[in-house]
């Protein structure tokens, strides 16, 4: 059986493509494991600097495989998205290293909040989303309650969450759901450019975004104030700031290594 996730290194980005395609990459208990110890090898691996997470095939994740994740009469979801979902999206906003995710086709239900997980969504002309969970009784899941609201505000997430309507790529690019919308042809080229672009800057600097933009939701002004200077103190103790002002005063292109701090 092939695997459930394909993962390979193009230079210092981990490409990780969820492979059912058969199943429009739907999500069961083993893509879940593939994907928690691939994020686990991308953290401990210091030659890894991006990663670029997408779907293989004509589908990004359909969300859970409902043939193998849910059966007649009641159950209880949580201990399944306490098992798996809720880990895998701590696990990426948490990861000290920036995620594209590429959403080549559709996503739908976890599968749509998988990719809002990520810190830059790309998605190709042809692909939709939705928060299909209304459609079987349930809520939005994988953070989409949390990711929906603060991305196209509270009155467009309770409309995609309560009418589970399908959106074009086009349209969550222009509601400010996805960063961007890119041409069907030369997609995923397109995507692997920006995670390679992103591998190539301050690696330091981009965890300390990632930690802030985490905290700013529960953070007052005051503390969101303190969290920068002391972020800010530690990104002033690293190579990659030494060697931006250099190649600043310089006129020539940094050179970032993403080496951590002289000292914390």
């Amino acid at each position: 059986m092939a695997a459930e996730l394909i993962v390979e290194s193009v230079g210092a980005v981990r490409v990780l493509k969820l492979n059912r395609p058969d199943r429009l990459n739907a999500l069961n208990e083993a893509v879940h494991e593939a994907l928690a110890a691939a994020f686990a090898a991308i953290e401990a691996d210091d030659s890894v600097r991006a990663a670029l997470l997408t779907g293989e095939g004509r589908g990004f994740c359909a969300g859970a495989d409902l043939n193998q994740s849910l059966g007649g009469g009641p159950r209880d979801l949580g201990a399944s998205i306490d098992r798996h979902y809720n880990p895998l999206v701590r696990r990426m906003r948490a990861l000290p290293k920036p995620i594209v995710a590429a959403v080549n086709g559709v996503a739908a239900g976890a599968g749509a909040n998988l990719a809002l997980a990520a810190d830059i969504v790309l998605a190709c002309e042809s692909a939709n989303f939705t928060q299909a969970f209304i459609r079987i009784g349930l809520i939005p899941d994988a953070g989409g309650t949390h990711f929906l609201p603060r991305a196209v505000g509270d009155a467009r997430a309770r409309g995609l969450a309560m009418l589970g309507e399908t959106i074009t790529a086009r349209q969550a690019a222009d509601w400010g759901l996805i960063w961007r919308c890119l041409p069907d042809e030369g997609f995923l080229a397109a995507a692997l450019a920006v995670a390679a672009d992103l591998a190539s800057r301050p690696t330091q600097a981009l965890a300390a975004m990632k930690a802030a933009f985490n905290a700013a939701g529960a953070n007052g002004l005051d503390a969101q104030l303190d969290l920068e200077r002391d972020l800010q103190r530690r990104m002033g103790r690293t190579p990659d700031f030494a060697e931006g002002v250099a190649a600043f005063r310089e006129k020539r292109p940094a050179n970032f290594t993403g080496a951590p701090p002289a000292r914390d």
